[in-house]
C-alpha cells in the first residue's frame, strides 16, 4: 500500500512539474492569468560569453543628415532544457522604451532577439559582470510570450 501511495505521489508531482517550465520559479506572479496552460515552447540558455557593440552612423545621401546610434549586447551560451536550441541572444536598446518589439526566437539562426529600454543597459551589464545569468523565452498557446534575463538563487552577502 505504501509503495502504491508513493507511486501515486510521484506521478502527481511529476504531472505538476511537467506544466511548470524549467526555471519557472523565477517568473513573477501571473496576476492576469496570461500564462495559461503548458508552454508551447521554452528556450533556456545559460550565458557563458558576451560582447558589446556600439555604433553610430551618418548616411550621406539623406537630407537633413540623420545620425543614429545603436548599442547591441550579444550573449552566447548553452541551452539547458530539453528541446531548446538557442545559442545566442541579441539584445538591442531603445532610447525611449515606449514601443519595444516583442521577443522573438529564430530557429534557423538559433537566436533570441530581445529589446530593452536604454535605461536597463547598466543593470544588464552589471548582472553579466557579477552573476551567473540565464535567459529564458516561453511561448504559450494563447499567444502570450515571456522573456527574461535572471540570475540563479544568490546568497546575500
Amino acid at each position: 500500500m505504501r509503495k502504491w501511495l508513493l507511486l501515486c505521489a510521484l506521478v502527481v508531482s511529476g504531472a505538476a512539474w511537467a506544466v511548470e517550465p524549467m526555471h519557472g520559479q523565477f517568473l513573477p506572479d501571473d496576476k492576469d492569468a496570461l500564462r495559461s496552460g503548458e508552454p508551447l515552447e521554452q528556450q533556456l540558455l545559460q550565458v557563458t560569453h558576451y560582447h558589446v557593440a556600439t555604433s553610430i552612423q551618418r548616411p550621406s545621401d539623406v537630407q537633413p543628415i540623420p545620425i543614429t546610434a545603436h548599442t547591441l549586447l550579444l550573449l552566447k551560451g548553452q541551452p539547458l532544457n530539453r528541446g531548446a536550441s538557442v545559442m545566442q541572444v541579441r539584445i538591442s536598446f531603445d532610447g525611449e522604451g515606449k514601443s519595444l518589439k516583442k521577443p522573438a526566437f529564430n530557429a534557423a539562426t538559433r537566436t533570441l532577439s530581445l529589446q530593452y529600454p536604454a535605461s536597463q543597459y547598466a543593470v544588464l551589464l552589471d548582472l553579466l559582470r557579477h552573476e551567473r545569468l540565464y535567459v529564458q523565452f516561453i511561448r504559450y498557446a494563447n499567444g502570450h510570450i515571456w522573456a527574461d534575463l535572471h540570475t540563479g538563487m544568490v546568497k546575500a552577502r
